[in-house]
Order: structure tokens, then C-alpha cells, then sequence
């Protein structure tokens, strides 16, 4: 399906030293913040204290966080769990109290500024944990890294496989080196959505690859910037609908979603458009500096002993 068609290839190659060089310094920006900064990473990695109260009515989160600050508690996380009326207060680690004392100090907080709430568990996530599931989740991300330069390895000519790699560890640094220097919170949902962003980022870039390497072998007399100009030019219509949609979806989240789901449609929403931006004007340019050619995907023609040039046998 096209909602439209366009005649005439547009030269995105001309510009390509521009955009690496853009992409190259967007990239080393967000590496030097990953690494002066660091990631504000959340309760789940750090270890702290989980309090669910629970309200008749409809919860006001802000006044809730307006009364913890008041009682001293800084860097917490107060969003809906459920409904409404649930309400997820996250604590950061602190060695002298216990989770009742906590538990306990909270719902005092809660009472004077943000009536009406019951208490309905208190639980403790302790460094540890928090350590293991920064490991399980760094392991996780390797894994799909791996897998997916397995798949691009086997399905393609090594010189697409190195771009779309290239191009797709590209839109991860960039998330996090967003997440690094705003200090969001860096949550389990938010490594969720960079997984998703890197499955998705490789379903974009394979999309192109495959009409390059069709055009190559079909149409002749094309230079390799012609070639990708055409297939980028003929797969807009189909970016346009299918990152358009799942946009729509994203925003949907990111606006009315609530705090739970924030961060989570935040990290799509920047690695949907980053995705774009690289499989075109990253991969793209990348396979061509390479020195992709049509010679690449044409089978050369087998000489038979004893056949003349009109392969008749002498």
C-alpha cells in the first residue's frame, strides 16, 4: 500500500558527508555524557523501598510528592500502579532505617499533606538485586546485539551487515546519551524500549537493503548513489505509514499514558526517529563509502573447457 509515489529520486547521497558528520558528532556527544554523567539509574538497579498506598479517590500525585519533599525524601518516584486510585512510591536506599520505619515515616508524611491513603505493602529492593538486574539486563542487550549481527551477517553482503550494525548501535548510544544528559530515569521499562528500538531500527534498515540489492541486480547503469537514492526514494511511502502509526501509538503513551509508561514511550518515541535518520542517512551512506557495487550480486558467467564465445562446444 502507497499513499503516494514519488517520480523522481531524491538525492539524499549528495549530502551524505554531511550527514555522517552530523551523526558522528551527535554520536561522540552523547558517549562523552554516558560517561561524565552516567545514567540516573532507577530503585530496580540501585536497591531501595517500594511503598503501594492506596486511595478511595483518585490520587493527586503532586501533592503526594510535594509532601514527601517536605518531610525530607529526595529523588523519589510517585506514579499510578493499576488504577487511580494505586499509587507506587519509590525511595532510594537508605542504611540507617528499615522498610517499616519507612513504611511508617511515609504514611506520616502522607497524612499531613496527601489524606486519606492505606498502606498496602512495603518492600525492599536491596543492592544486590539491583546489581544483578543491571547485569541481567547489560546481558540482555548483548544478546540481541549478538543475535541481530548474526542475522545481518547470514542475510547480506558483508559490507550492508557492517552498516546496519553500525547504524543500529548508533540509535542505541544516542537514547542513552539522551537519558544520561536530561538525567531521566534509566528504568526496566526503558531497557525494554531500547530492545524494542533496536529490533525495530533493523527491520528499517533491512527494508532499504533489500531494494538496494534488488535494484542492483534488476536496473542497470546506475552509480551506487543512484541506486540508493532510488531505493530510499521508493520505500518513503512505506516508512512514512509504518513509522507514522506506530508514532501515533508512542505519543498516545508518552501524552496520556501517565508517569508509568513516560520514560518508557520517551525512549520510543526518540529511537523511532533516530531509527529513521540512521537506516537512511547513516546506514545508507555507510554501505557506499564501503564500495558496494552491482559486480557484488551478479554471479559471474562459468567458462566450460573446450566451449568457443557463442558456447558452443568445439
Amino acid at each position: 500500500m502507497e499513499f503516494f509515489r514519488i517520480k523522481k529520486d531524491i538525492p539524499f547521497m549528495r549530502h551524505a558527508l554531511a550527514f555522517n558528520i552530523i551523526s558522528l558528532v551527535t554520536f561522540l556527544l552523547a558517549v562523552f555524557f554516558l560517561f561524565h554523567r552516567g545514567l540516573h539509574l532507577s530503585v530496580e538497579f540501585t536497591g531501595g523501598t517500594l511503598i503501594e498506598v492506596n486511595y478511595a479517590q483518585a490520587a493527586n500525585l503532586e501533592q503526594i510528592r510535594e509532601g514527601l519533599n517536605k518531610a525530607g525524601y529526595t529523588d523519589i518516584a510517585v506514579q499510578n500502579f493499576g488504577s487511580s486510585q494505586d499509587v507506587m512510591i519509590r525511595l532510594p536506599l537508605k542504611a540507617e532505617q528499615s522498610s517499616a520505619k519507612i513504611g511508617e515515616a511515609v504514611m506520616s508524611a502522607l497524612k499531613v499533606e496527601a489524606p486519606g491513603a492505606s498502606l498496602r505493602r512495603v518492600e525492599f529492593v536491596g543492592p544486590q538485586v539491583g546489581k544483578e538486574l543491571a547485569e541481567n539486563g547489560s546481558l540482555a542487550l548483548l544478546l540481541v546485539i549478538i543475535g541481530i549481527v548474526l542475522y545481518l551477517a547470514m542475510r547480506f553482503e558483508w559490507r550492508f551487515s557492517v552498516s546496519a550494525i553500525i547504524a543500529n548501535l548508533h540509535d542505541i548510544v544516542i537514547i542513552l546519551g539522551f537519558f544520561a544528559f536530561f538525567q531521566w530515569e534509566f528504568s526496566l521499562s526503558v531497557l525494554a524500549a531500547v530492545l524494542a528500538v533496536l529490533g525495530y531500527s533493523v527491520n528499517e534498515s533491512v527494508i532499504v537493503f533489500d531494494r538496494v540489492r534488488e535494484t542492483f541486480k534488476k536496473v542497470r547503469g546506475l552509480t551506487t548513489p543512484q541506486v540508493l537514492d532510488h531505493a530510499i526514494t521508493s520505500t518513503i511511502s512505506r516508512t512514512i505509514i509504518t513509522h507514522g502509526c506506530t508514532q501515533l501509538m508512542v505519543l498516545s503513551m508518552l501524552l496520556f499514558g501517565g508517569a508509568t509508561l513516560y520514560y518508557f514511550a520517551l525512549a520510543l518515541t526518540i529511537g523511532i526517529c533516530f531509527g529513521i535518520y540512521s537506516s537512511v542517512l547513516v546506514a545508507s551512506p555507510l554501505v557506499m563509502w564501503l564500495g558496494v557495487s552491482r559486480e557484488h550480486f551478479i554471479k559471474p558467467v562459468k567458462k566450460i573447457d573446450g566451449a568457443n564465445e557463442d558456447g558452443a562446444v568445439v
